[in-house]
């Protein structure tokens, strides 16, 4: 059986921690940021993870 392909758009947003979890970022702060405050940009800089829910979905991008 042959080995599953990696999607390579997960491959570059998502990341592993070292317990296991799937490291993520946040959307909405690439442009149109003028609009934005400085809080909510600020927030929107840390990482955050994939929730429990959607897990399943991302590994099996990621063929883990």
């Amino acid at each position: 059986m042959p080995k599953i392909k990696t999607n390579s758009g997960a491959k570059k947003r998502f990341a592993l921690t070292g317990s296991g979890k799937i490291k993520r970022k946040h959307a909405f702060k690439s442009h149109i940021l003028t609009k934005k405050t400085k809080k909510q940009k600020r927030n929107l800089t840390h990482s955050g993870l994939v929730a429990t829910v959607d897990q399943k979905e991302v590994r099996n991008l990621l063929a883990l």
